[in-house]
């Protein structure tokens, strides 16, 4: 009775596992660095690896984590594991590029992200390079300023996107319509005309 009771309850827990799994949306990884350790010890120093991964849908949805373990391999699952944890979601204006320009901050880090038209790419350095890619962004123009630190990099990076608002957000916030806070741009050269004649 009781190994049939334990079968039983290894089948639940393998069900709830593959349903979790089923559910989970299908994220991609991306390792970002991955450095050699040390710890002093009693009996001398403890080598390991630490490891620093971005994961993501490329559809506004990213995280970042690291992990420390005696093998490659264990440390990239740590790290895995805890940026999937951490996963965030930041606005995209028609889902290739940011709403608007943002500086995000961590340490000595300060990254700086613009706004881009379509075509431009994605102008960034390897770490933020790759937290674009997973999140799904096409077009930015991106610099680093300060220490090049992956992990510091990083950090400032998501500092930033944590910023990020869409027009829909700020609309809200405010109590207006979208279409309230929307800069009119069809309307920008009417009024520019009448000026130009008067001059004449």
């Amino acid at each position: 009775m009781a190994r049939e009771t334990e079968r039983r309850g290894q089948g639940r827990s393998n069900d709830r596992r593959d349903r979790r799994d089923r559910e989970e949306p299908e994220f991609q990884d991306r390792l970002v660095a991955i450095n050699r350790v040390s710890k002093t010890v009693k009996g001398g120093k403890r080598f390991g690896f630490a490891a620093l991964v971005v994961v993501g849908d490329q559809k506004g949805r990213v995280g970042y984590g690291s992990g420390k373990a005696r093998e490659v391999p264990e440390a990239i699952r740590k790290a895995t594991e805890e940026a999937k944890r951490g996963i965030v979601r930041v606005p995209l204006r028609e889902g290739r590029t940011l709403h608007h320009d943002i500086e995000g901050r961590h340490g000595a880090g300060r990254v700086v992200m613009r706004t881009a038209t379509a075509g431009t790419g994605i102008i960034a350095g390897g770490p933020m390079r790759a937290v674009f890619e997973m999140l799904g962004v096409q077009d930015v123009v991106s610099k680093s300023i300060g220490t090049q630190n992956p992990y510091n990099m990083i950090r400032a990076t998501f500092d930033g996107l944590g910023l990020q608002t869409s027009p829909r957000q700020v609309a809200a916030r405010r109590g207006k319509k979208v279409a309230d806070i929307m800069p009119k741009r069809d309307e920008a050269p009417m009024d520019v005309e009448p000026e130009a004649a008067s001059a004449e």
